[in-house]
């Protein structure tokens, strides 16, 4: 079942995620499902982990009503699914993401390495583990620019395909312009070869989004190379987007790494809703190229290597269990 999955925060609420989970659900005509995890607790009385756990529970379901009662408000025929779920958060959302078309969730705002090391981090986890697209909305989107923008970050990698991908249909859903960028790093020892590089890298670039206009004719997709640091890039590229689409991992980092440093920085630093794209290993599911039989139907062409080789980030306290309740 693909429903949109919102991850609610019963410790800090983020009504802007609740609202574009809400709108993304009525958009694509699926259930909303509203889960609220809570977490196991480690205390060394039984008695006390008993009240802890009775005061996290109390608090969730404060939460999740909260929630609720604003996307009535928001949304008043949207079918809507409440859940809270025993468990740690990131574990119970990523379980969640197996049945989802996307996962929404807010930001707490923690530094970069307070959200990799604390122990009740939620966007580095889910980010580098769920198997459908993750939405993190740490800054509102930006509806004011005209014509309405989504960016795309593009390196020729495996996950920028899936990243394209999305973003395509995304644009489609919302009537908004394509902007696909890629970035290329400025060498420590700057050499000749300029113009060559760049006309390389933009006729990458071209590769990486051909056939969509084709399938999407709705769509304006439009194509740039920037020169600098790619989260710095993408970052001032976010500044007027509606949504800025990275694939989960690109061509830099180590070969074991599950999460991209780009896209560590980018959800830290992004000035508007960050979609991270799966990487196509349960992705039986479209692979991240244009459809042969339209939109929506076939399955993604295999990766071309060239492309990629050239190219340029309620048991007890510790149970679980989920209490679902559909209205």
């Amino acid at each position: 079942m693909n429903d949109v999955l919102a991850g609610v925060d019963p410790r800090d609420l983020s009504v802007s995620a609740l609202i574009w989970a809400a709108d993304e659900a009525a958009r694509r005509g699926l259930r909303l499902r509203l889960v609220v995890a809570v977490p196991p607790v480690h205390e060394r009385f039984w008695y006390d982990a008993l009240a802890h756990h009775g005061a996290l529970r109390i608090r969730a379901e404060s939460a999740l009503a909260n929630a609720e009662d604003l996307v009535r408000d928001l949304h008043p025929g949207l079918r809507t699914t409440t859940e809270l779920v025993a468990g740690a958060p990131a574990a119970v959302l990523r379980e969640g993401s197996a049945h989802a078309a996307l996962v929404v969730v807010g930001s707490r705002r923690l530094g970069p390495a307070a959200e990799l090391l604390s122990e009740g981090s939620v966007v580095v986890p889910l980010t580098a583990h769920a198997d459908c697209p993750v939405v993190v909305v740490r800054s509102p989107e930006h509806t004011a620019t005209h014509p309405p923008t989504l960016v795309v970050g593009v390196d020729g990698s495996e996950g920028c395909r899936e990243a394209v991908s999305f973003a395509v249909r995304e644009a489609s859903l919302r009537e908004a312009h394509l902007r696909a960028v890629w970035v290329w790093p400025r060498s420590l020892r700057p050499h000749g070869g300029e113009e060559e590089g760049a006309a390389e890298r933009r006729r990458l670039l071209s590769e990486a989004v051909a056939g969509w206009a084709e399938q999407y004719p709705d769509v304006r997709i439009t194509g740039e190379v920037l020169r600098g640091h790619p989260v710095e890039q993408l970052a001032h590229a976010s500044r007027e987007a509606l949504a800025l689409v990275i694939g989960r991992r690109g061509r830099g980092g180590y070969a074991g790494m599950r999460l991209g440093s780009t896209v560590h920085g980018l959800v830290h630093r992004a000035e508007c809703p960050v979609v991270v794209a799966p990487l196509p290993e349960r992705e039986g599911r479209r692979g991240g190229r244009p459809p042969a039989g339209g939109p929506g139907q076939g399955r993604g062409a295999p990766a071309d290597p060239d492309t990629a080789r050239r190219g340029v980030g309620e048991q007890d306290p510790a149970g679980r269990s989920a209490e679902p309740s559909e209205r």
